[in-house]
């Protein structure tokens, strides 16, 4: 029963006939067979044993065997806003990021963004998520957001919400920006509390150019926390997969000890 199918509406008895992309797999893809038992989700937390009863060209109809409620997340909720990498590197990152957990990706628009997400790459990523979440065992989705614009981003008001950004510089009023030193203030450190507390925190990265110094200043006035992730220029997937990484550590290691 290693198989999993997403549906969008996921009932407690009865049937359920699947059809679209997810028949499709279940079909043609994995010669389901009437009488084999699979796992249907319907990314909400609900997740139910199934067997099927039919198969037709088009469409399959299984019965609800057991149901119940199955939550595999992270004890806090992690937000990403990032521009998109480019070409098989977009994949990759949606994957990743459904995988560690992360609750929201917001396509991000910055000054030197170069991928421009439209309506189409939206509703790609939304794929690439419940194939994700089909193969990691997640029963929650990751919500991809509209595209969202810097500006807005650093403006919205953010009630109880930990935000951070990564950027490897200091802003400075003349000359060109420098690299953070040992004497820096913000940064991951300085937010520990913050992220051990808070229940939702929002990390943003810039694109494969950098932010603008205009930009890490504009989030830096609205009090955001500048994060140094080290020496190295990472590229933007990989910055903002060790974002969700440090955050979702730093709260699991947390609840775990809690617990113990």
């Amino acid at each position: 029963m290693s198989e999993r199918f997403f549906v969008a509406q996921l009932t407690t008895t009865g049937e359920i006939t699947l059809s679209g992309p997810e028949a499709h797999h279940l079909i043609h893809v994995m010669r389901g067979h009437v009488g084999q038992q699979v796992v249907l989700f319907d990314g909400l937390g609900h997740e139910a044993v199934a067997e099927i009863t039919a198969i037709q060209k088009k469409t399959a109809v299984l019965r609800i065997v057991e149901h119940g409620t199955v939550s595999r997340e992270l004890p806090v909720a992690v937000t990403v806003a990032s521009p998109l990498p480019k070409g098989d590197r977009e994949r990759f990152f949606i994957e990743k990021l459904t995988e560690l957990g992360v609750t929201a990706f917001i396509p991000l628009i910055t000054h030197r963004s170069v991928v421009q997400p439209d309506e189409n790459v939206v509703n790609r990523l939304r794929r690439i998520v419940i194939e994700a979440s089909k193969q990691c065992g997640r029963n929650h989705l990751m919500d991809v957001t509209a595209p969202c614009k810097w500006e807005k981003l650093i403006a919205e008001p953010q009630e109880g919400v930990t935000r951070l950004f990564a950027h490897p510089f200091s802003v400075e009023r003349d000359g060109p920006p420098q690299p953070l030193g040992s004497d820096r203030t913000s940064g991951l450190p300085a937010s520990l509390e913050a992220l051990l507390t808070s229940e939702k925190v929002l990390v943003a990265v810039g694109p494969e150019g950098g932010l603008t110094p205009e930009e890490v200043g504009q989030a830096l006035a609205k009090r955001w926390i500048q994060v140094d992730l080290g020496p190295r220029i990472l590229r933007v997937e990989t910055a903002a997969i060790v974002l969700a990484v440090l955050v979702g550590t730093i709260r699991q290691v947390r609840a775990q000890t809690q617990g113990s």
